[in-house]
């Protein structure tokens, strides 16, 4: 429990810092340090014996190195040690160089800013990010032909056939990006060559996947990054990889003079490793660096990881640590994860945090290339998590991997591309380490956006026995192709419960699974899909799910999707739900009607009415009087408490 203070008592602390301090100093309020650092080693020097509070007075403090915790830095249970913002002050640890005094430049006759700078796919002016160039400068260009095309989706390939006009012999070829879109992931082609007979890029890189839209032949969509000649709109920057200079074309009322330009540098601001007992709260992170490389096990150089963005590291990174945290801050302006709570950590609590303007995702848990010394027992919560993947669009807002004994509750997740919370890192049915994690009151919504496709609010992965998805709010997922879904069972998920969501607006279900085993879902709301309401993929010779006490609304689109399995009623069981397509409408199972379907012993106890929601157009689903729902034994679902509470 924390203990309010007086706002008229003077904060006090064990030593202080401040960006006009000295490190030679004592770190008092009269004679503070000047780093971080400094206090770090005070406090080693100090012991555990008590207590400690660094106080950061107001300033951003530019980090050369990541700041780093080790064990020697660490606390006690009754003892911890604690790095907080001075009360009402703004303090940033960046990863970032300042740019000072940028000068006014000329690039193909077009005046703008220039300034030194190492390669970089970020730039931040005014404390808004400035996005690099792109063409077209809406929407995206499509794959005229896919070469070197093979059967196999995991074929990928390193060059492709454009339409004409779309590429051009620009100046500065080998400083551009083909970033192609297609199956849940995106594709970061460093261009190496133009055939403009042939009309032909290839690349340095290997993409991951075949150049198509998921499982169908149609070539991929994708644009193009860092062309000198498009620079032409306020806001954007582009970096010239022969000159080492960034040309940033200002927005109106910007001077040079004034300006505060800065580009990313660091892959990481902040290391926990092997610390214990150590809590950060109320700093601000910001200003790594874009980074998220191929998987290490590839003989082919390729130009990333398969799916999440999971490679991507974290601005603050959690490593064989114990019981240290991230509360009450901030962490923005980022180029890949916000987060990470990587392998042999225990007790990391995250709690009460913005994360947000993300390259990647906010908070990615758990090593994903094996389960040994996983990471576990994170508290995740009370945080608002949102505008990422703007780098990397297949990135999660929360990726659980090899991780258990979780509880990520009360978070607001929105404004993603790809999946809100993925859950276990395990495709079949193989030992996962995915086990007993609580997702419970998540608002969860606006994602995919029609750029990604195969989604979810919430997407698991592989055995997950004692996890449990309650009480959470998803709506509005939109993918580009197939799979906008509000809860996605894939790839041999097993032991789920998700009970007591609401789950609405979603483009092709408010529940599907892939495949898997022994999974229950219970007194959900699953409503307004457009293309299905619930599916399922693979029929196995194993109880797949069961579906019982829930309500479903719906005004177009299947009840159950056909085609998705030939045999819908088999190896599930329906029972005691409330079903409503809004009217007449008949309520079909694939190619079975509802007669045939109870003659295959399904939905005993379900009903079709109408379940006298308040106003469930406008996201209000509470039950009026006399709804027939409550005579099935349906529980009421309270919203009130989803979010942070703060």
């Amino acid at each position: 429990m924390r203990i309010a203070r007086n706002p008229q008592d003077p904060p006090k602390a064990d030593f202080v810092v401040s960006p006009t301090g000295n490190d030679t100093g004592a770190g008092t309020m009269a004679a503070p340090f000047a780093t971080l650092e400094r206090a770090r080693d005070a406090v080693r020097e100090l012991g555990s014996k008590k207590p400690v509070t660094v106080l950061v007075r107001a300033g951003t403090y530019f980090l050369d190195r990541p700041l780093e915790f080790k064990a020697g830095d660490s606390g006690t249970p009754g003892a911890p040690v604690t790095y907080a913002a001075f009360p009402g002050d703004r303090v940033v640890l960046s990863g970032g160089t300042p740019i000072h005094g940028a000068k006014l430049g000329d690039l193909g006759g077009r005046p703008m800013w220039a300034a030194e700078s190492p390669e970089t796919r970020q730039l931040f002016v005014n404390g808004r990010r400035a996005p690099r160039t792109r063409l077209p400068r809406e929407g995206t260009f499509q794959i005229d032909e896919v070469l070197d095309q093979t059967r196999e989706p995991q074929d990928g390939a390193k060059r492709f056939r454009y339409k004409a006009g779309d590429l051009k012999p620009w100046v500065n070829l080998s400083d551009i990006e083909v970033v192609a879109l297609h199956f849940w992931h995106e594709e970061r082609l460093p261009v190496e060559g133009l055939d403009e007979e042939g009309r032909i890029v290839s690349f340095q890189k290997k993409s991951i996947r075949r150049l198509t839209e998921a499982i169908r032949n149609q070539p991929a969509r994708y644009w193009v990054e860092n062309v000198q000649e498009a620079l032409d709109t306020p806001g954007q920057f582009y970096w010239d990889r022969r000159e080492g200079i960034a040309y940033y074309l200002p927005r109106p009322g910007e001077e040079a003079r004034t300006a505060e330009m800065i580009i990313p540098q660091l892959r990481h601001v902040v290391r926990f490793e092997g610390a214990r007992h150590v809590i950060l709260r109320g700093l601000t992170v910001s200003h790594t660096e874009a980074y998220c490389p191929a998987r290490k096990d590839q003989a082919t150089e390729l130009c990333g990881p398969s799916q999440a963005a999971v490679t991507a590291p974290g601005a603050i990174v959690f490593e064989n640590a114990e019981a240290c945290g991230f509360e009450d801050g901030v962490v923005e302006h980022v180029g890949s994860y916000g987060i990470e709570i990587g392998p042999g950590s225990s007790g990391i609590s995250i709690v009460g945090n913005t994360i947000r303007d993300l390259g990647a995702g906010g908070l990615k848990i758990g090593d994903w290339t094996s389960g040994a010394n996983a990471a576990r027992d994170a508290v995740v919560t009370d945080n608002r998590i949102c505008d990422g993947g703007l780098v990397y669009p297949s990135a999660c807002g929360i990726l659980v991997c090899h991780s258990g004994g979780n509880r990520i509750a009360h978070n607001d997740i929105h404004d993603f591309f790809y999946t809100g919370i993925s859950v276990g890192w395990t495709w079949g049915y193989h030992e996962s380490a995915a086990k007993g994690n609580v997702i419970e009151q998540n608002h969860i919504h606006d994602l995919g956006k029609r750029v990604l496709s195969d989604m979810g609010g919430i997407y698991t992965l592989g055995p997950s026995p004692g996890t449990v998805l309650r009480n959470n709010l998803i709506h509005d997922v939109d993918a580009f192709d197939y799979g906008g879904w509000g809860i996605y069972f894939d790839e041999g998920s097993t032991g789920i419960v998700a009970e007591d969501n609401v789950v609405y607006r979603t483009k092709d279900g408010g529940l599907h699974q892939h495949y898997g085993k022994e999974n229950v879902v219970r007194n959900n709301i699953l409503a307004f899909a457009r293309e299905a309401q619930i599916g399922r993929s693979r029929l196995e010779p194993h109880l797949s799910f069961t579906f019982e006490r829930n309500i479903v609304l719906w005004k177009e689109g299947a009840f159950f999707r056909k085609g998705y399995s030939d045999k819908p009623g088999e190896q599930v069981v329906f029972r005691n739900n409330l079903y409503w397509p809004g009217g007449e409408k008949p309520v079909v199972f694939g190619d079975k009607s509802w007669e045939e379907w109870r003659k295959m012993g399904q939905d005993e106890g379900t009903v079709i009415a109408d379940p006298l929601f308040a106003d469930p157009e406008k996201g209000e689903f509470t039950l009026g009087p006399g709804s027939p729902a409550l005579k099935l034994g349906f529980r009421p679902i309270d919203l009130s408490k989803v979010g942070p509470r703060r």
